[in-house]
């Protein structure tokens, strides 16, 4: 068992706690524990075996017990009997939108709901209007959140649908009688969320059966939903769908395009294929009917449109057949060209690491420079920063630079927007920052008019350099607030603003939908993993794969500078109000 799944076990203990209602201090050294874990750098089998783990800060005795228990067997007997002690349904209302544990044990103790189905006919009866905290407004947002989770049940986030896909797609392709492979489907265009999970592959016709008999018998497979020659269908562990289908070597490339999709983009691909005087299907392009043209891969497909190659994940029928007939598609940014990160958290805050770890660990993926941005004073779930913390914290950043000759770390905050648009910080500790990302963390339930006033207010303070995820979704788990994105937008190009592209895959905001907008205003936008631990560092690949998504270009992405110039942009955009 790795770091990650005894992390998730202890997360899971605690929210089980707070459903028994047992000291919430238990809870909380279990959430606690959990973080402490997320961000270990060390192996957690190796502390375990020398018993380490038993020195580190945030895990007592007892808890090391559990994790000692849990890696060295896989199984922990504590976890089990908690979990068979409450209904499963409880847990699952916790995927509820604004619903915690302590509103579901007190449904569960008094009206005896005890699943989603039994809460949404408990809303409609009006049963929790007169319930002791609750009331109508409260009943109202319950169900508006169970139609938030009904609509995104069937959808996984990108890293959990990657994670799942990459060891099949590598089984399947590693496989002797394959001759090509491809994950294929939204996850191959970097959709921000997934449904399914699609593998197109090439073989022999004799070679079907035994490879499709492979398929459903690799480890992560669950439930057989479908076997065939052509198609089989699998559930895997992880609860998501995914699909193997084989055609001929010949037929590779147009069933590759077909099942990447979008079907926007076929459809409007097929339009085209007619207007041109030819077929398009999964099986092939054809003229006359039933004459095919020989396309080795996609390349050559849309080369025989006159159009130039059109990369995965820009197949949303958003205007990318025209630019290719045109010779506009763009140079999409690389992961390769990022050359540093900005917006980090550490310990200070509500990080998992020490700066000096997020700094070596940064420095050692081949960065330039990290910028840490740790809460500003008001967050105080979050041990915001005071101004004398943010002193002794630039203190250690000093004498950490002091060490490094091909690296920087950036003073860095993420101040919050409070609710009248004023930011958490007065101006002098503003002005001792190297760069200001703004984020709003409270007062989420706004009007648009609202939310434009409180963000635009914000993004005119002289200090400011970045707007901070500026929707405040979580994927899959609560959608932004009804900002209008493009008049930030605007707001941004007139003073220079840049945007963040939140890459840690729950947030993925700004949504690559508006990035395209602001390209043709000339906003820059900065890919930033909002990285809690040393492992949240790699989030910047998803980012990467929105920005792109987003049409975006190397010139695009602020942090696609180097160490100079981006110290350089960082100067002059501060000395530009401090001459003022």
């Amino acid at each position: 068992m790795d770091k990650k799944e005894v992390a998730a076990i202890l997360q899971e203990i605690a929210v089980l706690l707070e459903l028994k209602g047992e000291n919430p201090f238990k809870s909380r050294a279990y959430e606690n524990a959990a973080r402490v874990i997320s961000g270990l750098t060390k192996d957690i089998h190796e502390l375990v075996e020398t018993g380490e783990i038993r020195n580190i800060k945030g895990i007592g005795e007892r808890i090391a017990d559990k994790i000692t228990e849990l890696v060295k067997t896989g199984r922990l007997k504590y976890y089990e009997d908690l979990k068979a002690s409450i209904p499963p349904g409880l847990v699952e209302m916790t995927a509820i939108p604004g619903l915690g544990p302590k509103k579901i044990k007190k449904m569960y103790e008094i009206l005896d709901i005890k699943n989603i189905a039994e809460l949404e006919y408990a809303c409609k009866e009006n049963r929790l209007v007169d319930l002791e905290g609750f009331g109508e407004r409260t009943q109202e947002k319950i169900l508006q959140g169970i139609e938030f989770v009904k609509k995104h049940r069937e959808r996984h986030l990108y890293h959990q649908a990657e994670a799942a896909a990459l060891p099949l797609y590598e089984a399947v392709s590693r496989h002797h009688k394959i001759i090509r492979a491809s994950i294929a489907g939204s996850l191959r265009r970097k959709k921000e969320t997934i449904k399914d999970i699609d593998i197109v592959a090439s073989a022999e016709d004799r070679d079907r059966e035994e490879i499709m008999d492979f398929y459903v018998k690799l480890p992560d497979v669950e439930i057989i939903t479908a076997k065939g020659l052509t198609k089989s269908s699998v559930v895997l562990k992880s609860g998501i769908n995914a699909d193997l289908r084989i055609v001929t070597d010949e037929q590779f490339p147009y069933a590759l395009h077909h099942f990447t999709g979008s079907a926007e983009h076929n459809t409007a691909m097929r339009s085209l294929a007619k207007k041109m005087g030819m077929k398009m299907s999964e099986y092939g392009l054809f003229k006359n009917e039933t004459e095919l043209i020989p396309c080795k891969d996609e390349v050559e497909i849309f080369a025989a449109f006159g159009l130039d190659y059109i990369p995965p994940e820009l197949r949303e029928d958003n205007g990318e057949i025209e630019a290719a007939a045109e010779h506009r598609i763009p140079k999409l940014v690389e992961l390769n060209e990022i050359k540093g990160i900005l917006h980090c958290h550490s310990n200070f805050s509500d990080g998992a690491n020490s700066i000096e770890e997020m700094a070596l660990a940064t420095r050692e993926m081949g960065y330039q420079y990290l910028g840490i941005c740790d809460h500003s004073q008001s967050v105080y779930y979050a041990k915001g920063l005071s101004p004398d913390r943010v002193k002794e914290q630039h203190e250690i950043i000093d004498e950490l630079n002091s060490r490094f000759s091909d690296f920087k770390i950036f003073k860095g905050t993420e101040c919050d927007i409070l609710g009248d648009g004023s930011l958490d910080y007065p101006e002098d500790v503003l002005a001792s920052f190297d760069f200001v990302v703004i984020s709003v963390h409270s007062r989420l339930n706004m009007s648009e008019e609202e939310a434009n006033e409180r963000i635009i207010k914000a993004m005119r303070h002289p200090y400011v350099t970045i707007l901070g995820h500026p929707t405040g979704r979580l994927l899959l788990g609560r959608d932004g607030y009804p900002v209008n994105m493009y008049k930030i937008i605007d707001v941004a190009a007139e003073l220079g603003v840049v945007i963040e592209l939140n890459a840690s895959p729950h947030r993925l905001d700004i949504d690559w939908r508006y990035c395209k907008y602001a390209k043709d205003k000339g906003v820059l936008i900065s890919i930033n993993p909002d990285a809690h631990s040393v492992d949240g560092l790699n989030d910047i690949k998803y980012g990467v794969g929105i920005a792109r998504k987003g049409w975006l270009e190397k010139p695009n992405i602020l942090n696609t500078l180097s160490l100079q110039e981006i110290e350089q942009f960082f100067k002059q955009r501060k000395s530009k109000f401090q001459s003022n």
